[in-house]
């Protein structure tokens, strides 16, 4: 199994950005191609993923958090005028602030794992709690669901198994648990409606050739990274509303 493992972090980041940029094409200056939307559901729950290998390999956990919540600052205004066209939408956050909630809720999580003293442990459950309640009032993209993908793979991540329990559990967080949109699937003129992101369960076949290596690293790329995101939304705002 490990022979045909031949994708590397750096990979499955580019990966996600062009899934994730095929989606916000196709909801702006490429409309129609249904395709193009489809697709883009394998983005996030890569995202989720190495936001995780990310918080297991972290050197710095702090620096980590604070560079997901300084770039969640740059890319809620970029974010807002790709959803809505105005600077300012309190009720839909950039998926920047999913990303952070769940790594707040997974370093919780893994003190209490960690951490024998009853006082800490209470503390960090219901620190969880509340970035679980922040995911929901937050109007953060994804929702809880997005919270919940990321501490899915935490949990499964050490298991023999894992492959078993994060498709298990992606089936029910995107197919039995999903609101939103949905898509028709026809199996012997018998039609079944099944939500947009349960294509999203997909994903799972390139986390699974992952082979735990990073790739070349350096801070330009590490930042290249980050900054594709709001520098793309800003990119397609411009050239929709002043080119098209």
């Amino acid at each position: 199994m490990n022979k045909i493992k031949f994708i590397n972090s750096n990979l499955l980041k580019i990966l996600a950005i062009i899934f994730m940029l095929l989606d916000h094409l196709w909801a702006t200056i490429i409309p129609g191609n249904q395709w193009m939307t489809n697709v883009g559901r394998l983005a996030f729950p890569i995202f989720a993923f190495l936001i995780v290998e990310g918080f297991t390999h972290t050197s710095d956990l702090n620096k980590y958090i604070k560079r997901l919540f300084i770039f969640a600052l740059i890319s809620e205004i970029p974010f807002n005028l790709i959803y809505t066209g105005s600077w300012i939408f309190p009720f839909h956050q950039n998926v920047m602030f999913t990303l952070l909630l769940g790594l707040l809720c997974i370093s919780e999580i893994d003190k209490v794992k960690n951490n024998k003293e009853i006082k800490s442990r209470i503390k960090s459950i219901l620190k969880l709690v509340l970035y679980l309640l922040i995911s929901i009032i937050g109007f953060v993209d994804y929702g809880i669901t997005g919270v919940l993908t990321i501490i899915v793979f935490y949990i499964f991540k050490d298991f023999k198994y894992a492959w078993l329990g994060q498709l298990i559990s992606l089936i029910f967080l995107y197919i039995v648990f999903f609101k939103g949109q949905s898509i028709v699937i026809n199996i012997f003129d018998f039609e079944y409606f099944l939500p947009l992101q349960s294509i999203g369960i997909l994903s799972l076949i390139p986390i699974w050739l992952y082979n735990g290596k990073k790739g070349k690293k350096n801070k330009l790329i590490q930042y290249t990274f980050y900054c594709f995101y709001p520098v793309h939304m800003l990119a397609i705002y411009l050239i929709y509303y002043f080119v098209l």
